[in-house]
């Protein structure tokens, strides 16, 4: 039951991370797209991280950590020049 509270709150965490990166001008993707990639990248790293055992120790931390790498990954990959 743990693993179920924690994946739930890995994804309302990466969705305050996403929202408030918008908000502040952190990233220009707009609100839903900085959404779905943090809790994607959230998510990624939360089952990479259950299989391996790796992270900083708390599941919170974590869930900061990989949305806030996943929004400066995967933007400026995709990006027009």
């Amino acid at each position: 039951m743990h693993f179920f509270y924690t994946l739930i709150g890995t994804a309302v965490i990466a969705a305050v991370v996403g929202l408030v990166s918008e908000r502040t001008g952190f990233t220009r993707n707009g609100v839903l797209p900085s959404v779905i990639i943090c809790i994607g990248g959230a998510m990624l790293f939360f089952f990479v991280g259950s299989m391996f055992r790796i992270g900083f120790g708390s599941p919170g931390l974590n869930a900061v950590a990989a949305s806030i790498g996943a929004l400066v990954i995967v933007p400026t990959h995709y990006r027009r020049r």
